[in-house]
């Protein structure tokens, strides 16, 4: 059943991912209003007034806010540490395959805040939890490129923990867990995009884990001079970044993979 549900959720995402489904209707409509026919204005409508909108209204930062914001970082660390858990998702595994090199993306501060806090806290674990997102599998993981990350870094292997059969948030929570078998007096931090933190937390609460929301890599302000900040098409990404974490939310609630339909503190 999850098999099913994974595959259904990529093939889903990608013909109705937010900006691919306006540029579909934006063409449709256009043809359909160059071959006279006047319903084609709404879907040129729909289509063109989504890039309007996320060109002159700070629609990025409106939907971002309100995942980022939902938990906010520990004003101070624990003083004692247990483990702390980095998801997956900021490796690019096909240049790290063509290239030979551990390849990152926009989502690198997840590796690069688990290793200065694992620098921080000598005792504590360092768990790696992320397999592959493809369809097909096959080949290296995301765990595999985060052992030569780490590792190349100067961690010591034996604090080391990598999880590398999980395909999405759910299994990162659930395959971590039965792994680790944590402790309720242990203190475990989760590090993961703040936008992501919200369907995170709420899948590690379900399978059980007590853990601390530790969010890196803010793409939202509340200043206003920040609301468009970056180039356009880095706001179309960002905005169709958090329309993906609400649908995900609700998917995952109404799967009753999370303990609630927006998980907060």
């Amino acid at each position: 059943m999850d098999g099913v549900a994974f595959v259904a959720s990529k093939v889903l995402w990608a013909l109705l991912r937010p900006n691919t489904l306006a540029l579909v209707l934006a063409t449709l409509g256009l043809l359909l209003v160059w071959r006279g026919r006047r319903f084609g204005r709404w879907p040129l409508t729909l289509g063109l007034g989504w890039y309007l909108a996320v060109f002159c209204l700070p629609v990025a930062a409106f939907l971002t806010l309100p995942l980022e914001e939902r938990f906010a970082r520990p004003a101070a660390e624990p003083a004692q540490v247990t483990g702390i858990v980095v998801l997956g998702g900021a490796v690019e595994q096909d240049l790290t395959n063509a290239h030979g090199i551990p390849a990152l993306n926009g989502a690198a501060e997840r590796m690069t805040e688990a290793v200065a806090l694992a620098l921080r806290h000598p005792a504590a674990r360092l768990v790696f939890t992320g397999g592959t997102a493809a369809v097909l599998p096959g080949g290296p993981t995301e765990a595999d490129t985060a052992r030569r990350l780490f590792t190349s870094l100067g961690l010591p292997p034996e604090r080391l923990v990598f999880e590398s059969e999980s395909r999405n948030t759910h299994e990162n929570a659930v395959l971590s867990h039965a792994m680790l078998a944590p402790k309720p007096d242990e203190t475990w931090l989760l590090v993961t995009s703040a936008s992501h933190m919200p369907r995170s937390v709420g899948v590690f609460r379900q399978a059980g884990w007590r853990i601390t929301p530790w969010p890196v890599n803010y793409t939202a302000s509340r200043d206003p001079s920040l609301w468009w900040y970056g180039p356009f098409p880095a706001r179309l990404n960002q905005a169709e970044w958090a329309l993906r974490e609400y649908v995900g939310l609700t998917a995952y609630w109404l799967m009753g993979r999370t303990d609630a339909l927006f998980p907060g503190p």
